[in-house]
């Protein structure tokens, strides 16, 4: 399972950098990310839109390569599903490493992780290692929500 995964190497990676432990609004942060994550993995676009900012703004790989406003988070994710039909991709997954930036201040926050994509095109697995998934949080009365984030595939 990757949530607890994920949570072990981040206070791996807060072991190793010297720091104690994480604040409570680092993992706060953290886990809209995670849940972010396990929904898109589990095919639930529509929750992991629930986790975005109302002015969501997003930058992926695939044309038209930004999408933003109150749909944003919930496009991307129809717009993904109409990209993987046309080029034969299933089962895609994203697993994330120990963060390099969890980094809080107030009502903001920004995290920056590593993650590796698997699916399956044409009947291949492929697998990318290497990438980067860059998140801008933003403190809402309904708690931490995702005002943006940016892939960059390796």
């Amino acid at each position: 399972m990757r949530i607890p995964g994920f949570a072990v190497a981040f206070a791996l990676a807060l072991g190793a950098s010297g720091a104690s432990a994480a604040t409570s609004e680092q993992n706060a942060v953290l886990a809209v990310v995670q849940n972010y994550d396990a929904a898109y993995n589990a095919g639930h676009g529509q929750a992991g839109a629930a986790l975005c900012a109302e002015d969501a703004v997003i930058v992926d790989d695939f044309a038209p390569h930004l999408w933003k406003g109150a749909a944003a988070c919930a496009d991307w994710a129809r717009d993904l599903a109409a990209f993987d039909t046309a080029n034969k991709v299933t089962g895609d997954t994203v697993m994330l490493g120990a963060p390099w930036h969890v980094d809080v201040d107030g009502d903001a926050a920004y995290v920056v992780v590593p993650a590796t994509d698997a699916n399956n095109q044409d009947g291949k697995r492929v697998v990318t290692t290497g990438s980067v998934w860059t998140f801008a949080l933003k403190k809402t009365a309904a708690g931490w929500r995702i005002a943006s984030w940016a892939w960059a595939l390796h």
